[in-house]
């Protein structure tokens, strides 16, 4: 697998607070990269820095280098919203705009272009039948979003992340607000987006990490203790402290 994403010695600090300690990482293109941790391990952290949504947190500094397809995400000439249309974010709290169904999913192109009526419609029926969610609402796409359950809102999410066709899907903690059924879901569409994304995701469920993601990277106070492809990761991992995390004697 190619590296899409290439992460040298970023240190990230909260004011004096070192959040992220000299942290190196290549994230293969195509592929479900799980990031797995205790709380406060600096997880969300490193997600959050390749779309540089830390940048809307005050007193933030960042050394070291991030590179998405060879370019610097930390670059001067780097225009943040071109950035976050290539690498798009699915939050722990579903989080649909006000708007209908159709007007949600048709925010972004409309945003980063001026599409005709005929490419919206297409765009929008494509994108909520990548996320699995186009036959559960077609017939009634200008109802609000608001009112479809808290899976479907979520899967109205990834909808409109990918909408704007992106390289990359962030997901933090995309399902912990949602139930088993609503879950299961999410995850067998994870794993079918991945032919077209590559997709990097924050989880607490150790095993949803097991079940889906073919690269899992453990963090623990705010470094990388090991990085490996799934199966052997759970199966035989090399450092001590991740065989105690995902054994339960701690986290």
């Amino acid at each position: 697998m190619s590296t899409i994403i290439r992460i040298n010695n970023l240190k990230l600090y909260y004011d004096q607070f070192l959040a992220l300690k000299d942290v190196s990482l290549d994230i293969p293109e195509k592929a479900i990269t799980a990031f797995i941790g205790p709380s406060g391990c600096g997880k969300s952290t490193l997600l959050r820095t390749l779309n540089r949504m830390n940048d809307m947190i005050p007193a933030t500094r960042i050394e070291g280098s991030v590179q998405i397809a060879g370019s610097e995400v930390y670059g001067e000439d780097v225009q943040v919203e071109i950035l976050r249309k290539q690498v798009g974010m699915v939050f722990q709290q579903p989080n649909p705009f006000p708007k209908s169904i159709y007007d949600n999913v048709a925010y972004g192109p409309r945003l980063h272009g001026s599409p005709g009526k005929a490419e919206l419609d297409e765009l929008v029926e494509q994108s909520l039948r990548q996320a699995a969610l186009w036959d559960e609402v077609k017939d009634f796409l200008k109802r609000s979003a608001l009112g479809l359950s808290g899976g479907q809102q979520q899967r109205l999410c990834i909808a409109r992340a990918i909408a704007v066709q992106p390289q990359i899907l962030l997901m933090d903690e995309a399902t912990s607000a949602l139930d088993p059924i609503s879950t299961l879901k999410i995850e067998e569409l994870v794993q079918e987006l991945k032919s077209k994304y590559t997709i990097v995701m924050v989880t607490h469920n150790m095993h949803q990490a097991a079940r889906i993601s073919d690269r899992t990277v453990f963090f623990l106070n705010g470094e990388i203790i090991e990085a490996d492809d799934t199966r052997k990761l759970f199966s035989t991992p090399s450092d001590s402290r991740t065989e105690d995390y995902i054994s339960g004697r701690f986290g």
